[in-house]
């Protein structure tokens, strides 16, 4: 679906087709051209209508591209992604957002998914300080609503980073590992996503590209600010989940090793006793105990007993329980 803004002398409107004339940066015009999951045709505009090189064309139509920023011959074409959280999948999903920055005009190119651009595309025409700026600045906007967006994600994982931090100290489960992992895989996920994204903006902020102005570096440093600050937290996360998954392992360690503990006490504290009533279970004659056959059990029961005490008893002595 291609939707096109214009605003031309404070008033801003949308258009039903593209003038060509529009892309004279004389007109007096600035427009935005937005392009959702567009079909082949619509994609058209453009190669045709816009001429943009077909490299940065066939990236845009494409389904997955590394962010990146490119200076062209009369417009500057920047690739960034969008993030949202699917909870099916328990990981961070990702969708291209694609930008050809001109003098007067900004075409974006998404699948739809966009909730910073669809939220933009309702205030267009009410405000036309949106458009009026110029399309770098549209651009800024739309990024920075992008950033923006990533914080509360952020924010809901180190909840779920915090609760399970307390599980594994105050619930010890083994299949803890199971969401430890998972928490793991949408950092990793998240990093993925933000990390490139810094490096990008990081050339708009320092005017890599003569497109943006000053006063427009400014701003994108201070969406730069934001990444950084995100990335620092995601780096973060990486560090404490390591550690959750060391203590975890270490406290499924000392539970086995405090279960082997009982287990080796009991066998150890058997073996004589095992040792003494199989020697007077056998069918030969030994040695009675004081008041005959009569009492005999009743001795292999006092001894036995006085064995298991004495040798619990050193145990305790050299601290082995």
């Amino acid at each position: 679906m291609i939707t096109i803004f214009v605003e031309r002398n404070g008033v801003a409107e949308q258009a039903a087709k593209f003038d060509r004339a529009w892309l004279n940066p004389a007109s007096g015009v600035h427009v935005w051209v937005d392009l959702a999951a567009p079909s082949i045709p619509e994609s058209l505009i453009l190669s045709d209508t816009f001429a943009f090189h077909k490299l940065s064309v066939e990236d845009a139509m494409s389904a997955r591209q590394y962010p990146k920023a490119e200076a062209y011959d009369g417009y500057l074409y920047v690739i960034l992604h969008g993030i949202h959280y699917e909870k099916g999948d328990h990981a961070f999903g990702t969708h291209d957002v694609d930008f050809f920055v001109g003098p007067n005009y900004l075409v974006t190119v998404h699948d739809g998914d966009s909730t910073s651009i669809n939220d933009l595309r309702e205030h267009a025409t009410r405000n036309p300080k949106i458009l009026g700026e110029g399309p770098v600045s549209l651009l800024h906007r739309i990024v920075d609503a992008m950033v923006d967006s990533i914080r509360p994600e952020v924010d809901k994982l180190e909840e779920r980073i915090d609760d399970l931090e307390r599980r594994i100290f105050d619930q010890p489960d083994p299949k803890l590992i199971r969401r430890i992992l998972e928490q793991k895989r949408q950092v990793a996920g998240l990093r993925r996503i933000v990390t490139p994204q810094r490096d990008v903006i990081a050339r708009l902020a320092r005017r890599d590209f003569v497109d943006v102005s000053t006063e427009m570096s400014f701003r994108f440093r201070d969406v730069y600010d934001h990444l950084v600050r995100v990335a620092d937290d995601v780096l973060i996360f990486q560090d404490r989940i390591t550690g959750m998954l060391d203590a975890h392992l270490s406290n499924v360690s000392n539970r086995l090793n405090e279960v082997m503990k009982v287990l080796t006490i009991v066998s150890t504290v058997l073996m004589p006793l095992t040792l003494l009533t199989s020697v007077y279970g056998m069918n030969v004659p030994l040695p009675q105990f004081p008041g005959g056959e009569r009492l005999q059990f009743w001795w292999l029961a006092a001894i036995s007993i006085v064995i298991a005490i004495v040798m619990l008893a050193m145990f305790r002595r050299k601290r082995w329980i």
